[in-house]
């Protein structure tokens, strides 16, 4: 159970140098292929704005909640057509019930989507859906007609964009001020590219062992609970729900037949974390998953047990949780969800043998896992192993150097080892993983004025560090040529 504190930065817009390019002439819709924006610029559109979010919104550094939304949508992405990008799911601590994809393969998912979902098929239906988005190119589309419409910068089309996608009520605001009143409304997708994400995205859901009704259901079950409020949904506010769209996705769906489909066990744990470590307090959840327990309201009841053993972690009752958690690994020895907590669980009874042992055990079967790895650096760390840590992370980053945790854990390491160059360098990479691309360039300042220490000389750090602010310095430069 992972965490840090978001960095505060303040960052300018990441987009501010960008100009439109009135060459830009995107596909008709329907077609999925190339224009003037090309996939090149839309991923380094995508990485900016990324970037941008890490900096300006609550996202969920978890490893285990972030491993079963990307297993989740990419088991349906191996089955999309039109994918040019490796796509990233993530997710953001909100209520709000919302998705949003934008360029380069990203696609949010608000916790509070997640907690509203009865079954994976309905949570998978609105994967589908933005996935749909992604590969028809359907924001690219459709920003390149209210440019043409409404002449402005590309700057403040994505970044206004951007704004709406995550929070549509402020980002409506926004946009207002920059385009004309006719195209205050332009995040919302067209009625065609709604209506073709539906149809792809459905047909991807049934596609990929899903079960197709659970689109219809999901967006039945959200119109029907704020059919009379005054504040809908982030989702219903860029995915408007009339009942004939409903009603087309129910025939859609029912077209290709609705399979019996057990619950998911990974799904509900994955519910019941977010709703045992963000929602509510830890006294009031210990309560609820008591009572479910004594009721017997669950869909499996190793689900209830795992929220009751967070709720206890989280009340710093650490002695009842490693019970339960241990009973369950009884259940299921390599369960990440299980080993995950129970690894921090050890780390606070300050039981570090016992957690490097289990951790040592399941590294042999998943090596590449970035819940085990994550977790036993973080072990090792706590356990005054620092050179092992370093070893486990430099191994992890090789492989997923953009990780945000593993840079962070990497950072501390260097940091108790008092290896001052190399942890400079290393919280570099945290920054520039914000967007904060001068903050970042002075960090590794800093580092190579601590390796060109007289006396106390590092030739090759100093190196790498010299190459790394260039490249910093040319990122940032790739960002004033977005045309």
């Amino acid at each position: 159970m992972i965490t840090t504190a978001l960095l505060t930065v303040f960052l300018s817009s990441p987009f501010g140098y960008a100009q439109q390019d009135s060459k830009n002439k995107l596909p008709e819709i329907g077609a999925a292929g190339s224009s003037v924006l090309s996939i090149d610029k839309e991923r380094q559109i995508g990485d900016a704005m990324m970037r941008h979010l890490r900096a300006s919104q609550p996202i969920i550094h978890d490893p285990i909640l972030t491993e079963y939304i990307n297993d989740l949508g990419n088991r349906m992405v191996r089955h999309a057509q039109d994918v040019n990008y490796n796509f990233e799911f993530f997710l953001i601590n909100n209520k709000e019930i919302n998705a949003f994809a934008f360029f380069g393969g990203h696609i949010g998912v608000h916790s509070g989507l997640i907690t509203t979902a009865t079954t994976e098929s309905e949570l998978a239906s609105v994967l589908a859906h933005e996935i749909s988005h992604v590969t028809q190119r359907h924001l690219a589309r459709k920003m390149e007609a209210s440019s043409r419409n409404q002449p402005l910068t590309m700057a403040g089309m994505i970044s206004g964009v951007l704004l709406a996608l995550v929070n549509p009520t402020v980002g409506m605001a926004a946009l207002s001020t920059t385009m004309a009143a006719s195209q205050q409304a332009g995040i919302n997708y067209t009625r065609g590219n709604e209506k073709e994400a539906d149809r792809v995205g459905i047909q991807l859901l049934a596609n990929s062992g899903f079960n197709p009704m659970g689109a219809p259901n999901f967006f039945a079950k959200l119109s029907e609970k704020y059919r009379y409020t005054s504040k809908p949904p982030a989702m219903l506010l860029t995915h408007p729900m009339p009942e004939s769209r409903i009603a087309e996705a129910r025939v859609r769906a029912q077209n290709f037949g609705a399979p019996q489909i057990a619950p998911s066990l990974s799904f509900e744990l994955a519910k019941t974390r977010i709703q045992a470590r963000y929602q509510s307090t830890p006294k009031d959840n210990i309560r609820l998953y008591l009572a479910k327990l004594d009721k017997q309201q669950y869909s499996y009841q190793a689900v209830a047990q795992y929220g009751l053993a967070i709720a206890y972690f989280e009340n710093k009752q650490y002695s009842q949780a490693q019970e339960i958690l241990e009973q369950l690994r009884t259940q299921e020895r390599n369960n990440l969800f299980y080993i995950d907590v129970l690894t921090d669980t050890y780390i606070q009874l300050e039981q570090f043998d016992a957690a490097l042992a289990m951790l040592a055990e399941v590294e042999k079967l998943m090596p590449k896992n970035q819940v085990v790895a994550l977790n036993y650096a973080n072990a090792l760390l706590s356990a005054k192993k620092y050179q092992q840590a370093e070893q486990v992370l430099q191994d992890f980053l090789l492989i997923d150097k953009n990780n945000y945790l593993a840079n962070d854990l990497l950072t501390q390491v260097y940091q108790a080892q008092k290896n001052m160059a190399m942890m400079h360098a290393t919280k570099a990479e945290v920054l520039a993983l914000l967007g904060a691309y001068p903050r970042a360039i002075d960090e590794l300042q800093t580092g190579y004025n601590f390796a060109n220490e007289k006396g106390n000389e590092k030739p090759l750090i100093k190196k790498r560090i010299k190459a790394r602010i260039i490249q910093l310095q040319e990122q940032e430069e790739k960002l004033k040529r977005l045309n």
